[in-house]
């Protein structure tokens, strides 16, 4: 069984600044880490795996510039067998569509995949769309908010999906992709000793020229079919008042100046 991890590196700081041309983050110079998210997806992916046939393998696939790297090293010293990057200056910038698009792409170079597992969203972007779309670039089945794996099939996996009103129990045959939720297990740590065995191992690197579509013009900025408008961070240091005395009358003083504000009529 081939599976397949799609993780991301996000900035590792609040203070992010925005540059104000292309509405896109400036990454450069930023501390980074890997998406919070992604740690479950490779967790889930390693149960599996231990669930799957013997000789099962899990690559992961990350897109962003040379550094993200780093995180591919990070899922080897967590236990993935191997890993590759989608670097290249025609892929920055690019909204949920193409970047979407740009992994189905990198998919295709690398595999094919039984099964493709992704974080339900990342801590930059968190609008949980990357998964789904993938899939449908694929045209792959696909369940999203996975809370639980129930069983894994030689031609299908059973899972668990956390919807808003329910808990739906599906089974989605190969190739398939799904997304997983916070929690879905406790991710392990990275291991010290896979760290240094892993240290020289390759991480395949894709530019444009590498994949099938290499028109620069689907690609990034130049493919994305929604812009920014505008973007700013929030403000900080906003003015704060403390409230004293007991219950009653921190309640009487918060009643007021909700009133003049307006709150309250």
């Amino acid at each position: 069984m081939k599976i397949l991890v799609c993780i991301k590196q996000v900035p590792g700081s609040a203070q992010v600044e925005i540059d104000r041309q292309t509405g896109t983050l400036k990454r450069a110079g930023v501390p980074a880490k890997m998406n919070p998210f992604d740690l479950y997806a490779i967790e889930a992916a390693l149960r599996i795996r231990g669930m799957a046939p013997a000789g099962s393998s899990i690559t992961v696939l990350s897109m962003g510039p040379p550094q993200c790297e780093a995180v591919v090293r990070e899922s080897f010293a967590m236990g993935a067998d191997s890993g590759a990057i989608l670097t290249d200056r025609a892929f920055g910038g690019a909204d949920v569509l193409m970047t979407s698009f740009t992994l189905c792409q990198g998919v295709k170079a690398l595999g094919p995949f039984d099964l493709i597992v992704c974080g339900k969203q990342t801590t930059d972007g968190d609008t949980a769309q990357v998964g789904p779309e993938l899939a449908e670039w694929l045209g792959i089945p696909h369940v999203s908010c996975v809370c639980a794996i129930d069983g894994v099939e030689a031609d299908s996996i059973s899972v668990t999906a956390d919807l808003p009103d329910r808990k739906v129990a599906q089974r989605v045959p190969y190739p398939c992709l799904v997304t997983v939720e916070k929690g879905i297990f406790e991710p392990r740590l990275p291991s010290y000793k896979l760290r240094k065995a892993t240290a020289e191992r390759e991480v395949a690197k894709l530019g444009l020229k590498d994949l099938a579509d290499s028109d620069p013009r689907h690609y990034g900025l130049n493919g994305s079919p929604t812009q920014v408008k505008k973007i700013f961070p929030p403000p900080s240091g906003a003015e704060k008042t403390m409230l004293e005395g007991d219950a009653a009358a921190q309640a009487a003083q918060l009643a007021d100046m909700l009133e003049k504000r307006n709150f309250l009529r």
